[in-house]
């Protein structure tokens, strides 16, 4: 097997690096050897948390190098714009349809960039889920990063069964019920 590349990018606090735990333990559950790298801007102030996953038969560093990353797994509109050129050519993009204002945009600095999703659907294989909305019809605001690893995992070759295993063993126990429902919006949604 040619070594895969993932990548996971949100903003500070959006779970990255739980997502990056399950996605971490799934690959493990496989066999294959399994590289995890973050890299942190302003994670505290809302800034760009990005997480590179590399798997393969031997993997022998985390970073994803520019049009080399299979699956972009975005938590927001803005970071999906941002790092898509990290994507190769016949990549997957899962995006959170969902937008947070940078600070730049906030103190009016910047404007937030019109019809992301649209954009990034002209050159790429784009899957879209308001994961926030379904969380919050979910009860739980926080489950919103595992709807969207739901939805990336139906593009990877891991059974949904393993998923959920992995997903049990990785979050604190009294989160599991709600976890496991969250996946199962993303996957079967």
């Amino acid at each position: 097997m040619m070594t895969k590349s993932i990548m996971i990018v949100g903003v500070g606090g959006q779970g990255t690096l739980l997502t990056s735990r399950i996605l971490g333990g799934i690959i493990q559950e496989a066999g294959y050897d399994v590289k995890l790298s973050e890299v942190h801007g302003m994670a505290q102030r809302g800034g760009s948390v990005v997480t590179f996953v590399r798997y393969g038969e031997k993997v022998w560093e985390p970073i994803v190098e520019e049009g080399q990353a299979d699956v972009l797994i975005a938590f927001e509109r803005l970071e999906a714009l941002r790092y898509v050129h990290f994507l190769k050519k016949d990549g997957v993009l899962i995006v959170n349809d969902w937008r947070i204002d940078p600070i730049t945009v906030v103190t009016g600095a910047a404007q937030y960039p019109k019809d992301i999703i649209e954009n990034l659907s002209k050159d790429h294989k784009v899957y879209t889920v308001n994961a926030m909305e379904e969380a919050i019809k979910l009860g739980n605001s926080k489950a919103f990063n595992v709807i969207v690893l739901g939805l990336a995992a139906k593009h990877m070759e891991f059974a949904m069964e393993d998923w959920l295993k992995v997903i049990e063993r990785t979050v604190p126990p009294k989160t599991v019920e709600i976890n496991e429902k969250a996946f199962l919006i993303g996957y079967e949604g």
